[in-house]
């Protein structure tokens, strides 16, 4: 039987303390897969192509039922049995009012995606979808684009994080167990946690949350190179880009070295104060009534699709067609959204002592999504709006490159300069989100759950973040950050299947106790 370990087993290792059996193997992982990026060079770019195909038409169709899944277990445990159960216990208090907890939650959680797609996405949608026939107006193009768009940035997304950052909530506060991801596994292993099976679930756990941040981070400073490049004229390049993710990552550090309560969330507070500067600005200052028709409307056709395209898998299009529309779509978020699942989760359960499941899964499920949905609909509507009038500057932008887009939006309303500045001020700040909030999660799970993880480790691995968010661009760019995104969430998908058995099977022990 394998044996506990405390904090006496623990290392020193590169100046931290450390959890050695999961610390070292993550990082010799890591640093094989980005020297061999490297080292290859282009030739990287076009195996990432290839990657992504076979894993989407092989995989894909698992990532859909189990992001389905996923969200019927989370309704279930916010409004079955187990809703009353409070996170910590009978008598725990939240440690953070409402408002910091969704701001916190929403900043790790999404950040820079909604920044960077708001605009590319139901742009796209609306000139390249396969749900849509010959006959399609323009209105059917439209509300079709805007109802993929809220698929991919839905319920579902929020429902993954739930269940996760549910179940270490409840291991850690309420069984008292390290806040890592081989406590879900306990009422399955038992002490073997705390061995080498434990160890490889925090591994796999550890890997994942390096690569699908490094996706996000990838994203975000390309948007901010183009941001730049558009007020001030700035090349847009590799080089650039790999000299912001250094600028930007010591800034992330710096957050981070101050703490959950003076770092991340003080900047997460300020990211959301300049979202909602930014969203009523672009509400006011665009068409504003048509985009007040289109939330409604938006939100009324995602409800009415919602069943047939969340689980639809393009089986008879890619027979006919050859090819995978969904692989760089559909696949790819649930990939990405499952690659970040135990970042994501680690953190919100941190954040979430004291509140009721169904306080807990209302609030996660409801209130980011209507959030996400507005964003979209204020920032995407207003670029269909533009296409419906014909004009078609954004569909090009989109099309020459992605990251511009939102760019060349705002220049088709007042105060282009001004807009763009605050985009740029918001891009960086949910960076700095992602890496702080990100690099807080891999030192609790490499130092072996601890919530007071030694500076040197906090830096180390910010450091490792933006490493690997620079290497991916060098290797491949765009492609390379969604192909990584997908590999790493294919054995964290099989775990999340059996987090949720082992979670049900400890609930029903202590409810029935």
């Amino acid at each position: 039987m394998a044996k506990k370990r405390n904090r006496s087993d623990e290392t020193t290792f590169l100046g931290v303390k450390s959890n050695p059996f999961v610390f070292i193997p993550s990082l010799i992982i890591v640093i094989v897969l980005i020297s061999i990026t490297l080292f290859v060079g282009k030739p990287m770019s076009i195996w990432f192509a290839a990657i992504q195909k076979t894993v989407s038409h092989t995989v894909g169709w698992f990532y859909i039922l189990l992001l389905n899944l996923l969200l019927f277990f989370a309704l279930f445990l916010g409004y079955g049995k187990f809703g009353r159960v409070r996170i910590g216990g009978k008598n725990a208090i939240p440690e953070f009012s409402l408002k910091a907890w969704f701001a916190m939650l929403f900043s790790a959680g999404m950040g820079i995606g909604i920044l960077f797609w708001s605009v590319a996405e139901p742009i796209s949608h609306f000139n390249d979808n396969p749900l849509l026939r010959d006959t399609s107006t323009v209105v059917d193009r439209a509300k079709s684009a805007m109802g993929l768009t809220f698929l991919h940035w839905g319920i579902h997304v929020w429902a993954l994080y739930a269940v996760v950052a549910l179940a270490l909530a409840y291991f850690t506060f309420n069984r008292k167990l390290p806040l890592t991801i081989r406590s879900l596994f306990q009422p399955l292993l038992g002490k073997a946690i705390y061995g080498k099976w434990g160890d490889t679930i925090d591994i796999i756990s550890v890997v994942a949350t390096l690569f699908g941040l490094a996706t996000s981070l990838g994203l975000g400073v390309q948007q901010v190179n183009a941001g730049l490049g558009y007020l001030f004229g700035v090349e847009n390049s590799v080089f650039v880009q790999i000299l912001l993710i250094i600028a930007i990552t010591a800034a992330a550090t710096m957050s981070l070295v101050f703490g959950l309560d003076k770092g991340i969330k003080l900047v997460s507070e300020w990211n959301m104060r300049f979202a909602i500067i930014m969203l009523v600005f672009m509400l006011l200052v665009g068409p504003t009534i048509f985009l007040l028709k289109a939330f409604i409307q938006n939100i009324g056709h995602y409800t009415t699709v919602f069943f047939e395209q969340s689980m639809w898998t393009e089986a008879y299009q890619s027979v006919i067609n050859k090819k995978s529309w969904q692989s760089s779509w559909t696949i790819f978020y649930w990939g990405w959204w499952i690659s970040w699942s135990p970042f994501v989760g680690i953190f919100i359960a941190r954040i979430s002592k004291g509140r009721t499941f169904r306080e807990f899964i209302l609030g996660v499920l409801l209130v980011p999504t209507l959030f996400t949905f507005l964003w979209m609909t204020v920032f995407g509507g207003s670029a269909l709006y533009q296409e419906l009038l014909g004009n078609h500057a954004i569909s090009e932008a989109v099309n020459n490159n992605v990251s511009t887009s939102i760019y060349y939006l705002l220049e088709q309303y007042p105060f282009a300069s001004i807009s763009s500045g605050l985009a740029i001020i918001l891009v960086i700040g949910f960076f700095i989100t992602s890496s702080d909030s990100g690099s807080f999660v891999v030192d609790t799970l490499t130092s072996g759950g601890r919530h007071d993880a030694p500076k040197g480790q906090k830096i180390f691995w910010a450091s490792m973040e933006g490493a690997i968010a620079g290497v991916l661009l060098i290797g491949g760019g765009l492609v390379a950050l969604q192909t990584a995104a997908l590999l790493i969430a294919i054995p964290f998908a099989v775990l999340l299947l059996l987090i949720c058995y082992s979670f049900y099977k400890a609930l029903s022990e202590d409810f029935e106790n």
